[in-house]
């Protein structure tokens, strides 16, 4: 079972407890997303995704999602609301954005730990969201990760306490025996899609690596340290200790992933993770030599912003504004967020447009099992009893009718045109001409 956590308890303390109604709050959106109340507060769920694009299009569709909620609480309680995709209240609380993978299982845990865990600790350098000071161990100016200041173990089952690097918790949404879920919580939360993309991305070629026995091997005997200590490298040669007196660097490890990938993966590679490989080149380049690299990486854009001020005004990097800025960099409404303003004066990457945001709210564009779960919120949820992740269980006759629905298959453009939940049923189990 999972650990109680001591810290969030202090939090609830005293708390009046919500009504049932909002308690239970959770919802299936018309693009098969899910959006819920989560200990007290919101969380948006991507519906599935194949593509690198196309989830972080529904990553920051979901920051749409959740502001208009806010807004709409605000509107009808009369109290003034914010919300923030960030990682930390900077009063020693953590909160996770949770990344899953499914993987077959005849890789299991031992091999997915040896060729994850590296990337979780190097791929900071591409897609830290950046944090102003730490919040446990030795001081820091600044870090690439929000998170680094909150892990204690390598791998557990836990993700509120003594949270690890790799989570072991194993909740395919699947068949059991035919899938792993990996669990990933040791990343940021973006404010830049291109970073969301990057973030998975790096994660999915030590995966296919990984599927293929190919992974590059690094024996980091203390990944805790290894990771907050490249979060807090302002020199940029996030220098990582290696078993035996040896060491490499965060750059090393990364770029070890992208070649054995170039190297094994042939007519079979992905071509969004070869646009990827060649992106991250050219962004370890720049790193490495000391270029402002504000445009492509959330952490850089932030340290950009805050450099500038500390010079304008001349203040220590101790002084409490700059947290607060670092806050607002994360504030997900436009007008509000540094990070939008930033965005209006093209000094980070494009924004996706308003157009392909509002169209992810509406629908997904792969056929994948989010495809059906959507449809059936959109046409039959007078008789929809039930949706999950795994399932669609819906009003019949004289018994429901559970259809599951799994997550390999590419889901037929029929299911649009069905008139009927019984022809919507027959569709899904492949009933069809």
């Amino acid at each position: 079972s999972l650990q109680f956590d001591p810290e969030d308890a202090k939090f609830d303390a005293g708390r009046h407890r919500a009504g049932d109604r909002e308690i239970r709050s959770d919802r299936v959106l018309p693009n098969g997303a899910r959006l819920y109340n989560d200990h007290g507060h919101p969380e948006y769920s991507t519906p599935e995704c194949w593509s690198l694009r196309e989830l972080a299009l529904h990553d920051k569709a979901g920051e749409i999602a959740v502001l208009r909620a806010a807004q709409a609480y605000a509107a009808s309680s009369g109290k003034a609301t914010s919300l923030y995709k960030n990682n930390t209240d900077f009063h020693g609380a953590s909160y996770g954005t949770h990344e899953s993978y499914l993987v077959p299982r005849s890789v299991g845990y031992d091999a997915l730990f040896k060729a994850v865990t590296p990337m979780l600790i190097a791929r900071q350098i591409l897609c830290g969201a950046g944090k102003v000071g730490s919040e446990n161990g030795p001081a820091a100016r600044f870090q690439l990760s929000q998170r680094a200041d909150f892990f204690t173990e390598p791998a557990s089952v836990d993700t509120l306490y003594r949270r690890p690097i790799f989570n072991t918790r194993d909740e395919p949404h699947a068949d059991p025996a035919q899938w792993i879920r990996l669990h990933v919580i040791a990343g940021d939360a973006n404010m830049m899609a291109s970073c969301t993309a990057r973030k998975v991305g790096l994660v999915k070629i030590a995966l296919a690596l990984a599927m293929k026995g190919d992974a590059p091997v690094w024996d980091i005997p203390d990944p805790m340290r290894a990771f907050r200590d490249v979060s807090r490298d302002e020199s940029r040669v996030y220098r990582i200790e290696l078993k035996g007196q040896n060491w490499t660097t965060a750059y090393e490890i990364v770029d070890s992933y992208l070649c054995a990938y170039d190297a094994v993966s042939g007519e079979d590679a992905d071509p969004e993770l070869n646009d990827l490989i060649g992106e991250c080149k050219e962004l370890m380049t720049g790193l490495r030599g000391g270029a402002n690299m504000g445009r492509s990486i959330d952490w850089a854009a932030k340290k950009a912003m805050l450099d500038e001020y500390v010079e304008a005004e001349g203040v220590n990097w101790d002084d409490p504004s700059l947290r607060s800025f670092d806050l607002e960099y994360c504030n997900v409404d436009p007008e509000q967020s540094l990070y939008w303003a930033l965005a209006d004066m093209a000094a980070v990457n494009p924004l996706p447009s308003a157009e392909d945001l509002e169209a992810r709210l509406k629908t997904v564009f792969e056929p994948t099992r989010a495809l059906a779960r959507g449809l059936a919120v959109s046409k039959f949820s007078d008789r929809l009893l039930g949706a999950s992740w795994a399932s669609l269980t819906f009003r019949g006759g004289q018994e429901p009718i559970e259809v599951f629905l799994p997550p390999d298959r590419k889901y037929p453009t029929q299911l649009e045109a069905a008139g009927s939940v019984e022809s919507f049923v027959e569709i899904l189990r492949g009933n069809y001409v």
